[in-house]
């Protein structure tokens, strides 16, 4: 397929616009394609991919007029619809609409409308962000890495590690007491980390890979 060129998603925007009533025109002022229809104004900012310079174009765009579009080609591959996908939202976010375009038909698609947006709170990933912030102890991993992270769960686990180390088998309930892990049956018999065993009923004991884990203090 021959490469595309911006002036390629003119006409099939254009005619979008104009089989809703508006009159279109290219290249007015600083924008790439002005509509109007009555009283209603609207610009449509064209370029073959997402960037940090159509968004700021876009939001330029906004000084003039409520209804401002931007229109791209339309995406190849789940990679490609992942990404298109994300930058949905970010144009949601910004009150900007989001056009794609195939030039090879001319058929145009609104994946969403220009407007002021108000986004939905999710208050169970709200409350599993407390939960966790509540749940840490100190601040033991720095912001921006993407190593292992220390969460509460695995302070939590080397806590029990720790007491098992010195005690040997051990019942849950006993754990729980000595070390003030409330959820430490839990995280014995879930043996996310494969740290631990079940010796008997209700006993637990280190496995061969937490027994490697003795000395390591949980970060705090």
């Amino acid at each position: 397929m021959e490469k595309v060129a911006e002036t390629d998603l003119y006409a099939p925007v254009k005619a979008w616009l104009e089989a809703q009533g508006h009159t279109v025109k290219g290249e007015v002022g600083a924008a790439d394609v002005v509509a109007r229809r009555e009283d209603a104004l609207l610009i449509v900012e064209l370029k073959l991919g997402f960037s940090l310079v159509l968004l700021q174009q876009a939001v330029a765009r906004q000084a003039m007029c409520d209804l401002v579009y931007v229109a791209v080609p339309r995406w190849r591959g789940k990679a490609g619809w992942r990404a298109f996908k994300g930058n949905i939202g970010l144009c949601r976010r910004l009150g900007l609409g989001v056009l794609s375009v195939r030039p090879e038909t001319g058929e145009v698609q609104e994946h969403a409308a220009p407007g002021p947006f108000q986004p939905r709170k999710m208050p169970s990933k709200r409350a599993r962000l407390e939960r966790e912030f509540d749940t840490r102890s100190g601040d033991p991993t720095p912001g921006g890495t993407n190593g292992q992270v220390m969460t509460s769960y695995r302070q939590d686990a080397l806590t029990c590690v720790a007491y098992l180390s010195g005690a040997g088998a051990t019942k849950a309930a006993v754990v729980a007491r000595e070390t003030g892990v409330a959820r430490a049956r839990q995280i014995m018999a879930d043996n996310h980390h494969g740290w631990f065993m079940r010796a008997s009923r209700g006993i637990y004991a280190l496995s061969a890979a937490g027994a490697t884990m003795q000395g390591t203090a949980p970060q705090r």
